[in-house]
């Protein structure tokens, strides 16, 4: 009878499967992170950046990840990093599992795992990666912004998401107040950190209202049309910078010599 007992009870453990780590109940978990410094933040919003726009080159290269860091076009603020320091800070990253190491190529190749980790849908995660590029915005901006990640029906659309991650619990994003000037009230991530517009300010953005003191006053029709061809030229040098790597590979070239100033 023990017997019997023990063999139906080991039975039974056989036949109740491990979940593996990336199941749908480990993914629908999220997880408590620390504060980012900002060179982690812009290395997450790259990769999911460069996950959508370049997918042919992803998972990405460390050149390719620290040009995606400095580039100068839909990037705020501009930044000059170098591969040693985005390295350094792919290491921290993948102790908090944001970031993977690709072991299927020569080269190193890092992959985001914001998405799991966060426990949010792909629109949400869109929306982050913007604020984590480009800092804070409006629901209008974020909306064209976010176009080639995921397209959005509508500002409520956008701003259901942002209600939404403003709402958990800790909070992923807040609602700044409505600065003078400002028709419309903007959005910041909180991966970094608490903000609040009086920092943000002070860290160089102006208001619409300084704007126009200023002179300098544009339609909307006008201003779109900049950030599109604005972001028509990032992808191009994008597609550049991926084909330089490439050739550079094949001849075994590095790209270090190449950026040496003669």
């Amino acid at each position: 009878m023990i017997e019997r007992l023990i063999s139906s009870c080991f039975q039974l453990t056989l036949s109740e499967p491990d979940l593996p780590m990336n199941s749908p109940a480990d993914a629908s978990s999220p997880r408590a992170l620390r504060a980012l410094s900002p060179i982690e933040a812009r290395i997450v919003g790259v990769l999911v950046e460069k996950q959508h726009t370049v997918p042919d080159t992803y998972p990405l290269s460390l050149n390719a990840l620290t040009l995606g860091c400095n580039q100068k076009t839909a990037r705020s603020p501009v930044m000059n990093v170098s591969e040693a320091d985005v390295l350094a800070a792919i290491e921290d990253l993948k102790l908090l599992s944001l970031v993977f190491e690709g072991s299927s190529s020569r080269v190193p190749r890092f992959e985001h795992n914001l998405n799991r980790v966060l426990g949010v849908p792909s629109q949400a995660v869109a929306l982050l990666t913007v604020l984590l590029l480009r800092g804070a915005q409006t629901a209008a901006e974020l909306r064209l912004n976010s176009s080639r990640l995921h397209g959005f029906a509508d500002v409520s659309s956008v701003e259901g998401f942002l209600d939404e991650l403003a709402g958990r619990e800790p909070p992923l994003v807040v609602k700044l107040p409505r600065a003078p000037g400002e028709r419309e009230s903007r959005w910041m991530h909180l991966l970094c950190g608490e903000v609040s517009a009086a920092s943000l300010a002070g860290a160089g953005a102006t208001t619409p209202g300084e704007r126009e003191d200023a002179g300098e006053t544009v339609s909307l029709a006008d201003f779109e049309a900049v950030r599109a061809e604005q972001q028509r030229l990032a992808d191009e040098v994008g597609r550049l910078q991926t084909l330089v790597e490439r050739m550079a590979a094949e001849l075994g070239i590095s790209l270090d010599v190449l950026s040496r100033p003669s």
